[in-house]
């Protein structure tokens, strides 16, 4: 006999997990299935996010930050430290141990709430009167509205297909159980950036080949150029504009056959290869064709404005859906779900999500950068202000980067926030809740901020954009 529910949710990724909990906050009789499992086999809910990306990832930055800090930096501070030396197995271990954190925490947050878990894979059976039935293993679930949140997988080179040995998607990236020599990158984005950080900072040579002409393409053009500029400073070596040819993985490496900006024909030895060129949809074994789910060209989940499907009281939400594939955005989205079907009404607003790279210098941004108010025709007015001038900045020995405003020439509103520095992934809060508020440059200029930190580079920044700075 079929369990009943009023919610299932599939997927327990950020997405599927948050939205799950909401739903049964609201009165909701709910399920979530989730297939990841962890090296026992049993239950790893989290998704990609908690197992092999945002949360295993920050770990090894943090982990190889201090690393760096103790061989390079420590004597800035009056600091001698002798004899240091990696435990590479120590630091993996404390990188699986934080995601075993934070897989309990999401069972413990299932039990708390009172949401039924099962473990495997769901894929739906048949739509009837009842709801959609969904099958998971020998289980047999029927609920009045699904929410597909299956996530995303790491999009694989044609001709390099991932052995997580040599040729590394994120999850074997994070699984190297010895510094590589000379570790390659294909693609230059915010994971192989990340990834390349680590790796350098433990002693690895780091080469990434990056198709594009530009470096970070959606980044700010002035903040990609002075990230660029520190990276280059770092040693991690950034080809643009390559075209890469042959890849040949051998039992002592991988070699890449590659093309530079100029036409000339090169080729490099990697003891280790990432690739990181974007991720793809996840509907593996979802068998929407069951009862008719719609999917793009690029096999995401089809929905509208709402996150609705083609079919009724269907949705989806997250990476396997358009917009943008991060963890707070599907997050955003699963509470949004969870209230609308409570009939409430639920809201994203997909101009104000924030983007991070946790690279050092981190890079943040929320809104608009410059290069698209330009191409829109949009009349504006820039303020920056560098971390150099900055007393907290000085004080921590990182003054690396800067804070840039963009506000509307006529309205003062803020269009966008842009960061390049020390703790950009926490100095950007303040200008997504300001965004949000629909605040204007002067409103942050004119809001007292404690002395000394790093968020006064954010005020500093607003004065900036009337010309008005005080400590630069």
């Amino acid at each position: 006999m079929s369990k009943q529910f009023d919610v299932i949710v599939i997927g327990g990724g950020p997405g599927g997990y948050i939205a799950a909990i909401r739903a049964a906050q609201l009165g909701f009789h709910t399920a979530c299935i989730d297939e990841w499992k962890n090296s026992k086999g049993g239950p790893a809910p989290g998704g990609t996010c908690t197992n092999v990306g945002c949360i295993p990832s920050k770990a090894l930055l943090q982990s190889s930050e201090h690393f760096e800090h103790a061989g390079k930096h420590f004597a800035d501070h009056g600091i001698e430290v002798k004899g240091l030396s990696l435990q590479l197995d120590k630091m993996l271990a404390r990188k699986d141990q934080v995601v075993k954190q934070n897989n309990d925490g999401i069972l413990f947050l299932f039990k708390k709430n009172k949401i039924s878990f099962f473990h495997g894979r769901g894929s739906f059976a048949k739509a009837g009167e009842g709801g959609y039935e969904i099958k998971v293993g020998d289980e047999s679930l029927v609920g009045k509205h699904i929410i597909l949140a299956t996530g995303s997988n790491a999009r694989a080179l044609q001709g390099a297909p991932f052995d997580e040995e040599n040729i590394l998607s994120n999850d074997g990236a994070l699984r190297i159980q010895g510094v590589p020599k000379k570790l390659g990158l294909i693609g230059s984005g915010v994971i192989g950036l990340e990834m390349g950080s680590v790796w350098r900072r433990l002693g690895a040579e780091v080469t990434a080949l990056e198709a594009l002409p530009t470096f970070l393409g959606a980044v700010d053009e002035q903040v990609a150029r002075e990230a660029k500029k520190a990276f280059d400073k770092q040693g991690l070596k950034i080809e643009l504009g390559v075209k890469v040819g042959e890849i040949q993985n051998g039992k002592k490496g991988v070699s890449v056959a590659w093309t530079n900006s100029r036409g000339e024909a090169q080729t490099l030895e990697f003891d280790k290869l990432i690739v990181s060129i974007g991720r793809v949809p996840n509907t593996i074994g979802l068998n929407p064709q069951a009862v008719g789910l719609k999917l793009d060209e690029r096999g995401a989940i089809l929905v509208d404005d709402e996150c609705r499907t083609n079919l009724p009281n269907v949705w989806a939400v997250g990476d396997v859906v358009r917009g943008p594939m991060l963890a707070h955005k599907a997050e955003e989205e699963g509470v949004a779900v969870a209230e609308r079907i409570a009939g409430q009404h639920g809201h994203v607003n997909f101009n104000t999500i924030p983007w991070v790279i946790y690279t050092s210098p981190e890079i943040a941004w929320v809104g608009q950068t410059e290069q698209q108010l330009k191409a829109a025709g949009v009349k504006y007015k820039a303020g920056t202000f560098p971390f150099v001038a900055n007393g907290r900045a000085r004080a921590l020995g990182d003054t690396t980067g800067m804070v840039k405003f963009l506000a509307d020439a006529g309205s003062d509103e803020i269009l966008g926030v842009h960061i390049v520095g020390p703790m950009a992934s926490e100095l950007i809060s303040e200008a997504v809740v300001a965004m949000e508020f629909r605040a204007s440059a002067e409103d942050i200029a004119r809001i007292c901020h404690a002395h000394p930190s790093l968020s006064e580079a954010t005020k500093e920044a607003a004065l900036a954009v009337d010309k008005r700075t005080l400590n630069f």
